[in-house]
């Protein structure tokens, strides 16, 4: 197959694999000659589209044609742009919620965690050290590097630092957007013991955020504030070392599938995220759903244009209320700040054949699949529901994940068509959606879901999936802990004194 048409009512087509011109194919049972050299994952019109026609891709309008197209040729940012423009009302018109075949005929399976305290469960028995402001971001850095040294990390699963360059001279949203993300990195399930070091002058003060945390263990929490100690590298070292005694003695135990919290997150899409990877993670979506897991979606500005499709799956509608609140909160965030609100997508994703927000956005929540939405968090806000739920975080991948991590996530599953190596404090499953990348990046890429535009059936690529994602869950290391690639970004919106 070297063309693919999505649905029967689209205009276009998406090249599998690139087109040279004067080839002559069939697709939807009809003869198409190609006028132009079509890259791969670009899309080619299946007819005539004339000036300010629609044009139509998975099933839905994608934009309009700024110019005479004629079947054959390539439909690109040069010959469409957005319908998209201003704020929206929206009404509530719930749809019945179905979860994909392949994802139900799947059965129910266990993973190998960790319990901890109070009810939580972790993937991962890491120790981490967390600075509380950026000026003591070398000094966690140090106590990392001598603790991975010293103990050659035996019994645990990785010792990793956590830098930022926040946590004072902030005001605002930004100073709390800090509090809340390090508070959820802090108290996260991954980590069987936390080391948080402060500075001491910082605006995030080390006491006030460890009232933010409530009732915590004090064995496996500690705070460092290196103006108050004469030597921070000696006496975090003492610390650590006993969090380390206490933390290598944990031991994974079987655990139900419902346990797992799921982030969804794609970057660097091309043209066949919306057919493959995107497809795929929303069918493990439906599967942890289906059996009472977890699996969380953002990225909103990459919803415009997509975001009824969401708000009418809401289970009720105060669930739609806070999904309009999350759409248009955002949509003011660029007015707000003098920016167009459809300013997508990248130069990337446009030379891999996306054109247009609405073709962007109706590829990125197919990662969501089928289910209901059961929530909406704020940034920075955390877990209480299981289910699908949404939430409040821009596209910017390293943003987008840290939040995800930070809201109560175990991994992120993340898709690409171009590439992307980073990693953030979970273990970040690179997908690849089309095979040329697995091949040509085997150090960033964990799985390549592009063998579903190769004649292998989503059921069969998704029980493949399904059993890496829980030997992941289960403690095998993914590319970005292989590398050492763990990065945290925190939001920022406003000014720095």
């Amino acid at each position: 197959m070297k063309c693919l048409q999505i649905n029967p009512s689209d205009n276009v087509a998406v090249a599998i694999s690139a087109l040279q011109a004067g080839e002559v194919l069939r697709v939807a049972g009809k003869a198409l000659t190609v006028l132009e050299n079509i890259p791969a994952g670009n899309k080619v019109a299946l007819s005539d589209i004339s000036h300010g026609d629609n044009v139509v891709k998975y099933g839905f309008p994608i934009g309009h044609a700024v110019s005479d197209i004629k079947s054959g040729s390539l439909v690109n940012d040069l010959n469409i742009k957005t319908n998209l423009s201003g704020l929206l009302d929206y009404k509530y018109s719930p749809v019945q919620c179905v979860l994909a075949d392949a994802a139900l005929r799947l059965p129910a399976r266990s993973f190998m965690g960790y319990k901890r305290a109070g009810g939580g469960v972790g993937i991962r028995n890491e120790i981490w050290i967390v600075p509380t402001v950026g000026c003591v971001s070398g000094v966690a850095d140090e106590l990392a590097c001598r603790l991975r040294e010293e103990t050659r990390c035996d019994g645990i699963d990785a010792v990793v630092s956590f830098p930022h360059s926040y946590g004072c001279s902030q005001l605002g949203d930004d100073h709390e957007n800090t509090r809340k993300i390090l508070r959820d990195i802090i108290l996260h399930p991954n980590a069987g013991a936390v080391l948080v070091v402060g500075l001491g002058c910082e605006n995030n003060q080390p006491a006030a955020l460890r009232e933010m945390l409530g009732d915590y263990d004090h064995e496996r929490i500690r705070f460092l504030v290196a103006q108050e100690t004469q030597d921070e590298i000696s006496d975090g070292m003492n610390m650590l070392r006993e969090m380390y005694r206490i933390a290598r003695c944990d031991v994974r135990t079987e655990l139900p599938l419902h346990e797992l919290k799921i982030g969804l997150k794609c970057g660097g899409s091309d043209g066949l995220s919306g057919i493959t990877a995107n497809p795929l993670l929303g069918v493990f979506s439906d599967y942890i759903v289906a059996h009472g897991g977890t699996s969380v979606l953002t990225e909103v500005p990459e919803m415009f244009g997509a975001e009824t499709l969401l708000m009418n799956r809401c289970k009720d509608e105060e669930t739609f209320r806070k999904t309009v609140r999350l759409i248009n909160d955002f949509k003011q965030f660029f007015i707000h700040n003098g920016q167009p609100i459809y300013e997508n997508p990248s130069p990337g994703n446009k030379a891999g054949g996306i054109s247009t927000l609405e073709e962007k956005s109706l590829g990125c929540t197919q990662k969501a699949g089928g289910g209901q939405v059961q929530d909406v968090l704020a940034y920075g806000g955390r877990l209480v529901s299981r289910g699908l739920n949404l939430l409040s975080a821009p596209g910017s991948d390293v943003v987008a994940a840290t939040a995800l991590a930070a809201a109560g996530c175990h991994m992120v599953l993340f898709s690409t068509g171009r590439g992307t190596p980073f990693g953030t404090l979970v273990p970040t499953v690179k997908v690849s959606t089309n095979s040329a990348l697995s091949r040509n990046k085997p150090r960033w890429i964990d799985f390549n879901a592009g063998s579903l535009v190769e004649g292998e059936a989503m059921e069969s690529v998704a029980e493949r999936f399904v059993s890496y994602v829980l030997a992941v869950a289960s403690g095998e290391s993914v590319a970005n802990e292989r590398n050492g690639y763990r990065d945290i970004a925190i939001f920022k919106t406003g000014v720095t004194l």
